[in-house]
């Protein structure tokens, strides 16, 4: 059993390596564009990636769904994270105002 501590650093590991996943019509990665809402983790460090995408209908949502499992494998393989599912969610909808002051800038988005 993990203490608090150690399971918010897990998840901090694990945004650091959702960091790497870019949104492929963005070109920004999906924790600065907003779209991971939650990071859950269960008593075996089983990972559970609560997120969103832009648009419901995603063309590329498997593509990004993918790209996820992927940049958490190197978790996995060290053994830090035990298995991976993504949940996809559509509530609360994604916003603009849901992005980084870094994703607004790189994408010419104003502050309103």
């Amino acid at each position: 059993m993990s203490t608090e501590q150690e399971k918010q650093q897990t998840k901090d590991q694990v945004m650091g390596q959702l960091e790497q996943v870019i949104d492929p019509e963005l070109g920004v990665d999906i924790v600065n564009l907003g779209l991971v809402y939650e990071i859950k983790l269960d008593d075996e460090n089983n990972v559970t990636v609560v997120m969103t995408l832009t648009a419901m209908g995603c063309p590329l949502a498997g593509e990004i769904h993918r790209s996820v499992k992927e940049a958490l494998s190197e978790l996995t393989e060290i053994g830090d994270i035990g298995e991976v599912e993504v949940d996809i969610v559509w509530n609360p909808p994604w916003s603009k105002s849901m992005m980084s002051r870094y994703a607004k800038i790189a994408l010419g988005v104003h502050e309103s």
